[in-house]
């Protein structure tokens, strides 16, 4: 891995690097992603369908396109029992950290008859994205539908592109079904998106569509979100290690090839105050790439985006950790929990030489579905809170009003509301 020294410069250079890989920068891709949302809104199935048979090269049509309780079964006997369980207990360790996010509807009522509150109410139907293919990843299944499920979500139905023959991996479906999704659909790319942000003859419309997928199903998302939620638009996967001398260079160099794997626009990038560290991953990177089945994908997100650079001192590496805001965070520093402290843009953030970025992909238990391009500085991982609404409450009695509705026929008035103020004032003149 290129080593380079960090400077006011470099750090620009690579910012400016990192997020070209936002799709927000893949505007060729738009008018195309446009014609198939618009076409999806307009004719429905119909053109669901067709695009099904142009991509999926399957002839998708009202009969097949759910999945059966039959084809479920299936899947169970042809996977390993043995990972099936694996996926269970994975299960279980994320509906209990998402179940400690829950809150409820609280009130405040005073004496003078102010009550104010507010009240959480799950979504009605949540729809999720699960990618099909290569990228079938069962651990996702999991990360997006459990949290739903855990705030209460009434349905969840789930869109995933099968193959030539009308099938879908066995894990994608089992995933599914621990995790309790309602109905599976056989429908992939921007075409699914748009189905169940608009509805059509066989795909129920959903409030909010979470999930992730290459850049057709993240320009659909975009281009559906105000007629639908959605989680967010998620980019290419990134991991940055923050780590001092007392770093394990061997861990270090495994721990960046985790996410360099992904694909030829992920980043792996080391800040580091040791250059003897630096070395040393580097060396080790080099041998485990030569090891490793995606040696060919891996090499080309390290020349693209792969760094180690050399900060003076920690609080420089600090701030750099910060500007960059990265997905994954690992800290592997003498005191990580007092490094912690002062870390304010991570998506997840991993302590110690223990706690592997893979740990939080597929077991601990808290959201794998994180934000991306520099987007922890505004956005969250996918919570509970994704699928609660929040409506305030608001009740006064005549002496809790009488007290404060001059106030606020001033306020109105100053705005040129004239009617505002009127609403408060007719209540308080003679008949």
């Amino acid at each position: 891995m290129r080593i380079l020294e960090l400077s006011g410069e470099t750090r620009k250079d690579i910012l400016s690097s990192l997020l070209k890989r936002s799709p927000n920068n893949y505007g060729q891709y738009e008018e195309a992603v446009g014609e198939i949302v618009s076409h999806v809104k307009a004719e429905g199935d119909k053109a669901l369908f067709a695009y099904t048979k142009k991509f999926d090269k399957f002839d998708l049509n009202a009969q097949n396109i759910r999945v059966t309780r039959a084809e479920i079964d299936e899947a169970y006997k042809s996977l390993d029992a043995d990972l099936i369980e694996v996926m269970k207990r994975s299960a279980e360790n994320i509906r209990a950290f998402h179940t400690r996010q829950l809150r409820n509807s609280w009130f405040d009522a005073k004496e003078d008859g102010t009550i104010l509150g507010m009240r959480m109410t799950p979504i009605e139907k949540a729809g999720v994205y699960v990618p099909g293919g290569k990228a079938a990843y069962p651990s996702s299944v999991l990360m997006n539908v459990i949290p739903a499920k855990v705030a209460g979500v009434k349905e969840i139905i789930m869109t995933t592109p099968p193959d030539a023959d009308g099938r879908i991996a066995a894990g994608t479906l089992i995933a599914a079904d621990i995790a309790g999704v309602d109905t599976i659909y056989k429908a992939g790319g921007a075409q699914a998106i748009a189905a169940m942000a608009f509805g059509t003859e066989s795909v129920p419309k959903v409030d909010k569509v979470t999930g992730p997928g290459n850049i057709f199903v993240a320009l659909a998302k975009k281009a559906v979100y105000g007629h639908v939620s959605i989680d967010s638009i998620a980019g290419p996967s990134e991991i940055l290690v923050l780590a001092d001398e007392s770093a394990n260079p061997k861990y270090v160099a495994a721990d960046l090839l985790s996410q360099a794997e992904h694909d030829e626009l992920a980043s792996a990038i080391l800040i580091t105050t040791s250059k003897e560290l630096a070395k040393k991953v580097s060396d080790w990177v080099d041998t485990f790439v030569n090891q490793l089945s995606r040696r060919d994908i891996i090499q080309k997100s390290l020349d693209n985006y792969g760094y180690i650079l050399l900060a003076e001192g920690m609080q420089e590496a600090i701030d750099t950790v910060n500007q960059i805001a990265s997905e994954h965070l690992e800290i592997l520093t003498a005191n990580p929990f007092e490094v912690m402290t002062k870390i304010r843009n991570a998506g997840a953030i991993f302590l110690g030489e223990y706690a592997s970025e893979p740990l939080g992909d597929y077991f601990a238990g808290p959201n794998h579905i994180l934000p991306t391009n520099g987007t922890a500085k505004f956005f969250s991982p996918v919570n509970v809170d994704d699928f609660v609404k929040k409506t305030s409450i608001i009740s006064y009695s005549r002496e809790a009003l009488e007290k404060v509705h001059r106030d606020i026929e001033v306020f109105a008035e100053s705005e040129g509301l004239t009617a505002h103020a009127n609403s408060v004032r007719v209540r308080f003149e003679e008949s």
